[in-house]
């Protein structure tokens, strides 16, 4: 037997949880479910300084008390648990837990968020938040006046090495091929700023230091030769990876394996939405998170209200007298 909830909320991150809180609050039962820990990736972050409102705050701090607003409103929460088994289509969306507990809605938020692409290097993990960012506008400026490197050769890498020099004395940019993939005038623009420097055929073995991160190895593939850079911080832009791969056979994906949605953050599939970073967009910060949590739950409110009106032979605006009411099961 499913226990029936109007909205499930697929990861409990800035999206997920903002978007709980609302639904919550709109009196409606909520379940909320991340395979990992509550709180999504403000709890790697080590400090947030440019949230609007909201004094330097340590990232978990922040992302504990979003998790307990949203279950101070009323939401349920399940965290830790692995999705076995999940059905998007037709009027009632179905998710099973473990093999074992079911839960069923008519509304769905997909908010399962992604990971900024590693290099796969064990001592990348040790220094995660402790030297080495994935996010030049949340960390740049705990690196005014000091020496770093990034390491990447796209698009990404160049502009944010570019924005860095606002704040860093230096950047030295590693990559490992011998060409940059970035446009021509992102190259131009870097090659342009005297505070940026390039090691091209570098390729990143190692991270050592002692409480923070101290030193960058690599290999430099043009002489066969290890060498070390002593850095006060290291950021990584070699791609993105969306958790999408559940929703691969049913929902939309961009040619990047991200959610396609409108600017309601529907999908393609009646009842199901997505918001924060597992949607395709451009800009992935905290408060673009937030902001696709709350248009996805106001955007679900109105499907459960209109819905409801449906049922009860009442023509909302926005609504057509030939929609035929969804049979629920």
């Amino acid at each position: 037997m499913s226990t029936r909830y109007d909205t499930i909320i697929l990861g409990a991150g800035p999206a997920g949880l903002t978007a709980g809180l609302y639904l919550a609050r709109s009196k409606r039962r909520v379940l909320i479910v991340d395979q990992s820990t509550a709180g999504g990736q403000p709890i790697l972050t080590h400090k947030i300084a440019n949230y609007p409102g909201l004094p330097e705050v340590k990232g978990y701090e922040y992302a504990f008390a979003l998790k307990n607003q949203a279950l101070e409103f009323g939401c349920d929460l399940e965290s830790n648990v692995e999705i076995t088994r999940l059905e998007l289509t037709g009027p009632v969306k179905r998710v099973e837990l473990d093999g074992e507990d079911s839960y069923e809605a008519p509304t769905l938020i997909v908010t399962t968020g992604g990971m900024p692409r590693s290099l796969g290097i064990p001592s990348e993990e040790t220094f995660r938040a402790r030297g080495i960012s994935y996010c030049a506008s949340c960390d740049g400026d705990f690196f005014t006046d000091k020496d770093i490197v990034v390491v990447g050769g796209g698009n990404t890498a160049l502009e944010e090495a570019v924005s860095l020099t606002r704040y860093a004395r230096s950047v030295t940019v590693l990559h490992v091929l011998d060409q940059f993939q970035a446009f021509p005038q992102a190259v131009e623009e870097a090659r342009a700023n005297e505070k940026i420097h390039f090691v091209m055929q570098a390729e990143v073995t190692a991270f050592e230091g002692a409480e923070r991160l101290e030193r960058v190895r690599y290999l430099d593939h043009s002489t066969g030769q290890e060498q070390v850079l002593d850095t006060d911080g290291v950021f990584i832009f070699i791609g993105y990876v969306p958790n999408t791969a559940p929703f691969a056979s049913t929902l939309t994906l961009s040619p990047r394996g991200e959610i396609v949605a409108d600017e309601d953050m529907a999908t393609n599939v009646e009842g199901v939405y997505a918001a924060g970073d597992v949607r395709q967009k451009r800009y992935r910060q905290l408060t673009t998170a937030v902001s696709d949590g709350t248009i996805a739950a106001l955007a679900a409110i109105e499907f459960l209200d209109r819905r409801t009106a449906l049922e009860a032979g009442i023509l909302l605006p926005g609504a057509f007298a030939s929609e035929v009411v969804p049979t629920l099961t």
